[in-house]
């Protein structure tokens, strides 16, 4: 069956975002800029990046699926193809994409593999700051060609923790810290996560296209992710909200604190 080596990808990835998203980084147009729904963004890069990486992708693995954002918010049927592959890959092709247009570096390309049900390899870039990110099942996580692993939180010290979610931001979960917004792109709070610069990360929703590659990347450096009821992630889950940390002690505290907050929403 022909295929695509871990490097492969990573190099498709680098690529794709040098010809076709960092060209129009600070460079949009008014016409270049959309909304697939009221304040939810998409761009000429989004779509023409997720083309290239489907085709390339399909020509490789002609039995997969491959779920995109973008294909999914064109053909919403697509999700159940996906749940039901045996094979099957996600793609978000400019993941932050408000930071993207507000001229932020802090936006990635990611792709994942699913495998009967489970992530087995792991990519995201990060044009702007210039690292690529990989994992493998069994094998661990790389930061350009670096082997990293996470740090578990000290028992004298409170977990420090960040969220997407707009409404807890500044808030506490318990007797937590209060929770910082996070960089709002899931390719860059995962590695984040990973390098030390937060113990716990919180989010309302699992769409696989955001988080299967970056729960990957933190599972293999020795990280944690749950949902807020308790119940393993998979990125065939479709549970709301996810808790993401640095060890399985901590993701646990995480939880537990973050369940009351989800069972109010």
């Amino acid at each position: 069956m022909p295929g695509l080596s871990t490097d492969a990808v990573a190099d498709l990835l680098r690529e794709v975002a040098a010809e076709v998203i960092t060209p129009r980084f600070r460079s949009l147009s008014e016409g270049e800029v959309m909304e697939k729904n009221p304040g939810d963004l998409v761009t000429v890069a989004d779509r023409e990046a997720e083309v290239v990486i489907t085709r390339r992708l399909t020509e490789a693995y002609p039995d997969a699926v491959v779920l995109g954002e973008e294909a999914f918010a064109g053909d919403h049927a697509l999700m159940d193809r996906y749940l039901a592959a045996d094979h099957a890959f996600t793609v978000d092709p400019v993941d932050g994409t408000k930071n993207f247009v507000h001229g932020s570096p802090d936006h990635a390309v990611m792709v994942a593999e699913v495998v009967r049900g489970e992530t087995v390899r792991a990519w995201v870039h990060q044009p702007e700051h210039g690292r690529t990110w990989v994992a493998e099942r069994g094998s661990g996580t790389f930061r350009d060609g670096e082997r990293m692993r996470t740090t578990p939180v000290p028992d004298d010290r409170a977990p420090q923790g960040v969220t997407s979610m707009w409404s807890l931001r500044d808030q506490s979960l318990g007797d937590l810290p209060a929770m910082r917004l996070s960089w709002v792109c899931c390719g860059v709070d995962y590695p984040k996560l990973v390098e030390g610069a937060t113990d716990y990360i919180v989010y309302s929703r699992s769409n696989p296209w955001d988080h299967a590659p970056g729960t990957l990347l933190v599972t293999e450096a020795g990280g944690a992710v749950v949902h807020p009821d308790g119940s393993p992630y998979g990125p065939r889950s479709t549970r709301p909200g996810l808790v993401v940390a640095v060890d399985a002690h901590t993701c646990r505290a995480v939880q537990r604190r973050a369940a009351d907050q989800f069972s109010r929403a």
